[in-house]
């Protein structure tokens, strides 16, 4: 994913020590400001579908596609109660990546090829969910993508990404990220999400590792696969969402507020594809996932 360069100070910072001052007292931070809430709202929307950059206003090919696909029966996420459907988010003149619809090995699948891409599939829900989940899903990678770190803004790329985002208390936000918010909700008339637990599989750090974003700690990688084993095969993993989170964040989850499917290799330039299996939501005591093998990784 596309990240501006790393600033030398906080943008909410004042001007550095022996700085050359303006005549208007305060000029240097709104400068930094203004400048700075650009390049912080590109991270955030990239990361996080929010809606800052539009989607096409009609369904787009690929959009009409999986609401009428094998994949969307084969899933079950009728907890989620009535939902707009799954949009094709796109960054601007940024490649997307390009999604598409069919079978993989006899499974239903969505099918992710980058090219030096970067977009995202997202479901918001009509109305947050309680959080208290089991989500089941699986992937397929015929090859990992290692010249990216996701420790590493510059490079943070993932073959795969299942997102889930959660609403919160955003009184309880760091002065950085109210801010963000604030701009994200003007620009948008869309709240960034309180939260944002992405699930990846990567090949540099181990199966439990959380990495936060650089750029806010309230978007969190949890490594939930790791290493080669697994590669070019179907992996079927089950995932326990309020546990997940409370070992990302630190702090019960709120309710959820949207699902997405991402693969992006825009830092590295690599081309990479992935295949997702169907999601099935189910509440956390259900017992009907038990035949879903879980990660072993």
């Amino acid at each position: 994913m596309r990240h501006p360069r790393r600033a030398s100070r906080d943008p909410l910072q004042g001007a550095a020590p022996g700085a050359r001052q303006s005549r208007f007292p305060g000029a240097p931070a709104l400068h930094r400001l203004v400048t700075g809430s650009i390049a912080w709202l590109a991270v955030v929307c990239a990361l996080v579908g929010c809606a800052a950059l539009p989607v096409d206003e009609e369904p787009s090919t690929v959009e009409q596609a999986l609401a009428a696909s094998e994949w969307a029966r084969a899933s079950d996420w009728g907890l989620l109660g009535t939902t707009p459907g799954w949009r094709h988010q796109r960054y601007g003149s940024a490649r997307p990546t390009r999604y598409g619809v069919g079978e993989r090995e006899g499974r239903p699948a969505v099918h992710a090829n980058s090219r030096a891409g970067n977009s995202t599939l997202r479901l918001p829900l009509g109305a947050p969910v309680d959080p208290a989940l089991r989500l089941a899903f699986s992937w397929l990678v015929p090859q990992l993508n290692h010249k990216a770190d996701l420790r590493d803004a510059e490079i943070d790329d993932a073959v795969v990404r299942v997102i889930l985002t959660f609403d919160g208390d955003r009184d309880l936000f760091r002065p950085r990220d109210r801010w963000l918010s604030e701009i994200v909700q003007l620009v948008t008339g869309e709240p960034m999400p309180y939260a944002t637990l992405m699930y990846v599989w990567d090949h540099r750090y181990p199966a439990g590792t959380v990495v936060p974003n650089p750029h806010t700690d309230r978007i969190r990688m949890l490594v939930v696969q790791s290493g080669e084993e697994g590669v070019g095969r179907w992996n079927d993993l089950e995932r326990d969402v309020a546990a997940d989170f409370r070992a990302a964040f630190g702090e019960a989850p709120g309710r959820l507020t949207g699902l997405g499917l991402m693969t992006d290799s825009n830092n590295t330039g690599e081309s990479v594809q992935a295949w997702f299996g169907p999601l099935v939501l189910r509440p956390a005591a259900s017992p009907s996932l038990a035949a879903v093998p879980s990660d072993k990784h």
